[in-house]
């Protein structure tokens, strides 16, 4: 079941309301010291007098409230709603949106809409737009934000387009969140300047990791993907001065159709020169986007490149390499991937097929982007787990 981060179904139960977007933290309890109250957002699930000084009120009731400012009703919308949650209230549009979610595993915050690359089968295409309000706002969340989050991903467009403001950003999260592991999806192009990777490294944050697509062994091939001449060799020297630095890096290849003919080739490249990165990723894609637009000429049903993926996998674990399978179900791949395959699909845009229902390897596959339903492999079906002499083994139901 998709979990909804977005809606415009608030409604105003009081008079008085703030006239422009505002920022709180979501809480349960009506009892909370009032020093504490004036960034807190108290959720409340039915009829209750509301006590004075929170910076605003959701009720799933429409009944028994007191007349404070900026009281909304929610209904039973964002059901998941917590303590701990951060989200951001319109009045005018009478919009929620969720920022952060306390008890997840999979928070991403969108930083930049702007790119210097133009991929053909980018998720979220770039907009050339003044966004740095994005920044803006993630520096007032960063403090509310629980110190136990395991992770945070930092995504856009490109991070890197950011300059000193993604440092600060960096440093930001390494002193309140000393704890959280930091992932920055980047392109890797604004590290060639070797001045700006030695900056973020300076930073000194105790786990950082970028995340580099590198999208074949020849600059042609990746120049193509991403759409930007001379890309190839600025995300390489990106990734040389990072990692000359110090800072762990991720390479990315997402499958494609016109990149998984040289899917071995790419792997072999990375092995023989690249093999101080620090995880490799090889991606199903995500048809969204670009991807969407760009389906009939990009779109290859995993079962006719598992040949090629095979043989990447065994290069670089042969290499003794970090790899790991993203965005494929176990049924589509072969049985000697399967240690390989991650559930990677963030929880708010994941879902499992009617058939997934049957499979008795659901809790270990990571499922579909909700996306998924524009196009699917043929080869999607349910497992079925036969216990033999050795190991648990998949096998394929007729």
């Amino acid at each position: 079941m998709l979990i909804k981060l977005h809606g415009r179904s608030l409604r105003a139960l009081s008079p008085e309301r703030s006239p422009e977007p505002f920022l709180g933290r979501v809480c349960t309890n009506p009892a909370l010291p009032a020093a504490a109250r004036s960034r807190e957002i108290l959720l409340v699930e039915g009829p209750c007098e509301l006590p004075g000084g929170f910076r605003a009120y959701l009720t799933r009731s429409e009944t028994g409230v007191a007349r404070q400012p900026n009281v909304f009703f929610i209904g039973a919308e964002f059901p998941f709603l917590g303590d701990g949650d951060i989200i951001r209230i319109h009045p005018e549009r009478s919009g929620l949106t969720v920022l952060y979610r306390r008890s997840s595993a999979f928070n991403s915050m969108l930083v930049t809409e702007r790119c210097d690359n133009y991929c053909v089968m980018c998720s979220q295409p770039p907009k050339e737009r003044d966004d740095g309000w994005l920044v803006d706002e993630l520096f007032e969340i960063i403090p509310m934000m629980s110190p136990e989050t395991p992770e945070i991903g930092i995504t856009g467009g490109e991070p890197g387009l950011l300059g000193s403001r993604l440092v600060d950003l960096v440093d930001r999260f390494r002193r309140f969140l000393p704890r959280t592991a930091l992932h920055i999806l980047s392109n890797g192009r604004a590290f060639a300047d070797e001045k700006f990777a030695l900056a973020l490294a300076k930073v000194g944050h105790p786990d950082l990791m970028l995340g580099i697509p590198l999208y074949g062994d020849l600059p042609e091939v990746h120049d193509f993907v991403v759409q930007a001449r001379g890309a190839f060799d600025q995300t390489i020297r990106g990734i040389l001065n990072l990692k000359r630095h110090r800072v762990r890096v991720e390479l990315r290849f997402v499958v494609q159709r016109d990149t998984v003919e040289r899917l071995p080739a790419f792997a072999r490249f990375v092995a023989r020169n690249l093999l101080f990165v620090d995880h490799v990723a090889l991606m199903g894609l995500e048809l969204m986007g670009f991807a969407r637009s760009n389906l009939d000429a990009i779109w290859i049903d995993p079962l006719d490149y598992q040949r090629e993926l095979a043989e990447a996998v065994e290069i670089l674990d042969r290499a003794r390499m970090h790899v790991s399978i993203y965005n494929h179900q176990l049924c589509v791949l072969d049985p000697v991937l399967h240690r390989f395959a991650r559930a990677s699909i963030s929880d708010w845009k994941n879902l499992y097929l009617e058939e997934c229902a049957r499979c008795e390897a659901r809790a270990r596959c990571g499922g579909f982007f909700a996306s998924s339903v524009v196009r699917r492999s043929r080869g999607i079906a349910p497992f079925a787990i036969a216990e033999q002499s050795g190991p648990m083994v998949a096998q394929r139901e007729d």
